[in-house]
């Protein structure tokens, strides 16, 4: 059983400020990925691999094709839908944090717990676990990341996104700026993430990082459609 299914997918923008031209970005976009296995999407810029991960997260609407995660097609699905896709069952680890004012740090990586009902000191526990092995000080964890610094930002949006046990996550670069040590840690995070069953789609600058935890690779310019000559 594959927990992530991408078949016959298809994309395109409208460009309303050109005439509402089209420019169609991805055809017939096909692959699976598998509980514990990992996906590396591939690429030259510009060949879809945002977009494609977008279109899994719901994000962007697909304009054809099916995208199976657990049993909900987010190509299809109703916006109810895909909140409870994310709430229980797909992880999404940007490179980014959406910074919350006036919500301790220690919080916002416990959110991602309590919105499935796991119990207040658990969910706090397994939020200070990760902060400390991602180097968040703890005399950081009762402020909020507000006035952090980019990069401790970008731990804590891991640790966020890491704090849940989802059955399927998306990874965007996690290891894009991180010193070694921090590095270490997320492949680490990956690591266990697989082994206990996630199903991965991630992007890899990070050459070794990316040869270290995917089990193998899908080039995304493969979709890339075939201009009119």
């Amino acid at each position: 059983m594959k927990m992530i299914r991408i078949e016959n997918v298809s994309k395109s923008f409208t460009l309303h400020n050109q005439g509402g031209a089209v420019i169609p970005v991805m055809a017939n976009a096909t692959f699976s990925v598998a509980p514990g296995e990992c996906v590396a999407l591939t690429g030259n810029s510009g060949a879809g691999k945002s977009t494609l991960m977008r279109m899994i997260y719901g994000n962007y609407l697909a304009a054809s094709g099916s995208i199976i995660v657990g049993d909900t097609d987010v190509a299809t699905a109703q916006p109810r839908e895909i909140i409870a896709l994310r709430r229980h069952t797909l992880g999404y680890v940007s490179q980014f944090l959406r910074v919350v004012p006036r919500v301790a740090t220690v919080d916002v990586v416990a959110e991602p717990m309590l919105a499935v009902g796991v119990p207040r000191d658990a969910a706090r526990a397994r939020a200070e676990e990760l902060l400390a092995r991602l180097n968040i000080p703890e005399t950081l964890w009762g402020l909020s990341p507000t006035t952090f610094s980019g990069g401790e930002q970008q731990r804590v949006n891991i640790a966020r996104g890491f704090a849940h046990r989802y059955p399927a996550m998306l990874l965007d670069e996690p290891t894009a700026s991180l010193d070694a040590t921090n590095r270490e840690t997320v492949l680490s995070l990956i690591e266990e993430a697989k082994a206990r069953g996630a199903a991965i789609v991630g992007i890899f600058h990070d050459a070794p990082a990316r040869d270290r935890v995917a089990d193998r690779e899908v080039d995304v310019s493969a979709f890339t459609p075939r201009r009119a000559a």
